[in-house]
């Protein structure tokens, strides 16, 4: 294709931008600091000069949108900003399941394959349904959205690393199953719930299905030392590319420090 056809073309491609709103209103992941916004200066403040308006932001990277880096679980990784542009941007697929997941449920590598077109090398998103629950959302539920959203079943890591997935979005608070997190013991009374849903569905209690010492945070501190991150959070437009193959870009703060970014999500539509 030659420059002027490929600006043409892209003058009719669709972009959708898959992106949570961010506010100081947006809650972080539990226990991590929220964003925080003050003016340092605003238009009336300048000396014989045009002013401007200034803001300082305080915030952890784990507000919103956003990816977790390498080094988030596995210190000796690599930072956010020394990821190379090529790793965040590609052909992927936005998996729609919310009409099969509820409450603590668990999603597998055959539920997802059975919804979209899954190519391996893929980056991967997966639309729980549970974005309908973020902060800005007519039907706002910051505890459901984070305690109760699906994850993944047992077997799903591995499959995603056999996969060789680019990286994986979810549209809920984390990639893994809050009953795998911290969130098990901070919220007992959903634990409870989570595991009554769990032997009921499957027959098994929760430490026989997910024995706490292999499936502990499995899709952080498996999957990271491999390269295989998530970005969490996702929202926006994520409903009008659903089970679409679409090219996918991520871009994050080329901070070099950084253990974790938010960051601008987008897909793209031919």
């Amino acid at each position: 294709m030659k420059p002027q056809e490929f600006l043409e073309f892209m003058d009719n491609v669709k972009v959708y931008d898959l992106t949570q709103r961010l506010s100081i209103h947006t809650p972080p992941w539990p226990s991590y600091m929220p964003l925080q916004i003050q003016y340092f200066k605003r238009l009336a403040g300048a000396h014989m000069g045009q002013g401007a308006n200034g803001q300082i932001i305080k915030t952890s990277n784990h507000v919103g949108t956003h990816i977790d880096g390498q080094i988030h679980f596995f210190a000796s990784g690599k930072t956010i900003g020394e990821v190379p542009i090529n790793d965040w941007i590609g052909q992927g697929v936005v998996v729609d399941i919310s009409d099969e997941v509820s409450d603590f449920s668990l999603y597998s590598p055959e539920m997802l394959m059975k919804k979209a077109d899954i190519h391996e090398g893929d980056i991967l998103i997966i639309n729980t349904g549970y974005h309908r629950y973020s902060w800005d959302q007519p039907e706002s539920d910051e505890v459901r959205y984070f305690v109760r959203h699906p994850g993944p079943s047992p077997d799903f890591h591995q499959w995603a690393l056999d996969m060789k997935i680019k990286w994986i979005g979810v549209d809920c608070g984390s990639a893994d199953h809050p009953m795998n997190t911290i969130i098990r013991d901070w919220h007992p009374k959903a634990f409870i719930k989570a595991e009554e849903k769990l032997i009921a569905d499957y027959g098994k209690t929760w430490e026989e299905m997910f024995p706490i010492d292999e499936y502990y945070q499995v899709m952080h501190l498996n999957l990271f030392p491999k390269g295989l991150l998530h970005a969490e959070n996702l929202g926006g437009e994520l409903n009008k590319v659903n089970n679409k193959r679409v090219w996918i870009g991520l871009f994050p703060l080329r901070g070099i420090e950084l253990e974790s970014s938010m960051c601008r999500i987008i897909a793209m539509e031919a």
